[in-house]
């Protein structure tokens, strides 16, 4: 049976891991505190080596293998940044390592954990799948496992995030944390609580994926579904992460898909730092819950940076739709000489930018003498598209916008 981690534990990691991983700012962010009506706190995590806080656990662990161990080498099941903290580390231990990524892992994860050293071995759809395939690695070849959430070791590692975080900022009186399998949590809230025993603990989880909220509040909620925060996406979480929250822990916080695009599009605008879905979960929650955080000064991980650049461009892209600077508008007109002259009249009068634009008179259900022109658009701010309309309107044409829910 595992045995849940001590401060002790927390306090031996720190020291063990000490010089080898960064130790990163926990900084105030004025522009959030304001949205989100808190003292925001943000822990950047994104800034490790491997861009996530994955490896402090990792490094934890592996630091505390035997040589035979070590000449046995590990294996571990990861969607990526679990596999990059363990093929890191394990690289400049001399350890060899066997990585096993589902097939949803964004490219980059997996490019950069063959970069680091480790065998990747690519197995099934999400993060259960490729978990049993390592185990049956383990067993068939003699692997020590690396679990990513579910170790005592692992999680005394993630813990000396909350020691550093309450050093820096001492006034913190809430943390809200991403949690998928619950490692990240277990281990800060051990410390956390340990340290402040009155410290409020939420957990952050995705909408598609409520597994650990299910496990700890015994609801049944649908699960599964594409999430941009694939690094929490777990269908179940661990044993001991589970008994240990259950504790710990106030409340787990679920965030929709919506919210994880907006706070990873607010910390790229606000914060100019690139955060992945899974790392952006607690301000998600934020935002999402504003009312459970009022007047707290609230501390939150930004656990991952390891988002893929085109999803990230997507997510941007999504985000300035959402606010009104960018639009698509299906101009309905009479096929006529100078009709897409007055079209672009309209534009120059409202000052909106034309980014693409397509005529099209054979797919439409216009009478055959009628044309759809489809434009997409950027303007300086949402007012200025509405005013584009009502000039396009006033000149005889009927324009639809397209929305994003």
């Amino acid at each position: 049976m595992l045995v849940p981690p001590t401060i002790d534990d927390i306090r031996a990691a720190a020291q063990r891991i000490h010089g080898a991983v960064i130790r990163t700012p926990t900084l105030k962010s004025k522009a959030l505190s304001e949205i989100v009506g808190a003292d925001v706190w943000l822990k950047f995590e994104n800034l490790q080596l491997t861009a996530a806080y994955k490896e402090r656990g990792a490094l934890n662990k592996l630091l505390q293998l035997t040589d035979e161990e070590k000449k046995r080498g590990v294996i571990a099941a990861s969607a990526g940044n679990h596999a990059q903290g363990v093929a890191y580390h394990a690289k400049r231990l001399g350890i060899p390592a066997v990585i096993v990524m589902p097939q949803a892992t964004p490219l980059v994860k997996i490019t950069q954990t063959e970069e680091h050293g480790a065998k990747v071995v690519i197995h099934g759809i999400m993060f259960d799948d490729a978990y049993a395939k390592a185990r049956e690695l383990e067993a068939a070849e003699g692997y020590v496992f690396v679990h990513p959430f579910d170790d005592p070791q692992v999680i005394a590692g993630q813990g000396t995030i909350a020691l550093e975080m309450l050093e820096d900022a001492p006034d913190i009186d809430t943390l809200c944390v991403p949690i998928g399998g619950g490692g990240l949590l277990s281990g800060v809230g051990t410390a956390a609580r340990a340290l402040k025993p009155q410290i409020a603990l939420f957990g952050a989880q995705a909408q598609l994926y409520p597994s650990m909220k299910c496990a700890i509040e015994g609801c049944n909620l649908p699960l599964g579904g594409d999430t941009l925060a694939e690094g929490i996406a777990v269908k179940q979480p661990g044993e001991l992460t589970s008994s240990m929250l259950q504790k710990l822990v106030d409340e787990v916080l679920l965030v929709p898909e919506r919210a994880l695009e907006q706070a990873v599009a607010m910390l790229v605008s606000i914060e100019k730092s690139v955060v992945e879905g899974a790392g952006a979960a607690g301000l998600a929650a934020m935002l999402t819950h504003k009312h459970k955080f009022a007047g707290r000064t609230v501390g939150t991980i930004l656990c991952g940076g390891n988002i893929d650049t085109h999803l990230l461009a997507n997510v941007l892209v999504r985000d300035l739709v959402r606010s009104g600077r960018i639009g698509r508008l299906h101009i309905e007109v009479e096929d006529r000489p100078g009709a897409l002259a007055l079209i672009a009249a309209q534009f120059e009068a409202a000052k909106v930018n034309i980014i693409e634009i397509n005529h099209s008179r054979i797919f439409s259900r216009l009478p055959a003498k009628d044309a759809v022109v489809e434009v997409e658009c950027e303007a300086r701010d949402p007012g200025a598209i509405d005013h584009l309309i009502t000039l396009l309107e006033s000149v005889g044409f009927k324009v639809d916008r397209a929305l994003l829910d």
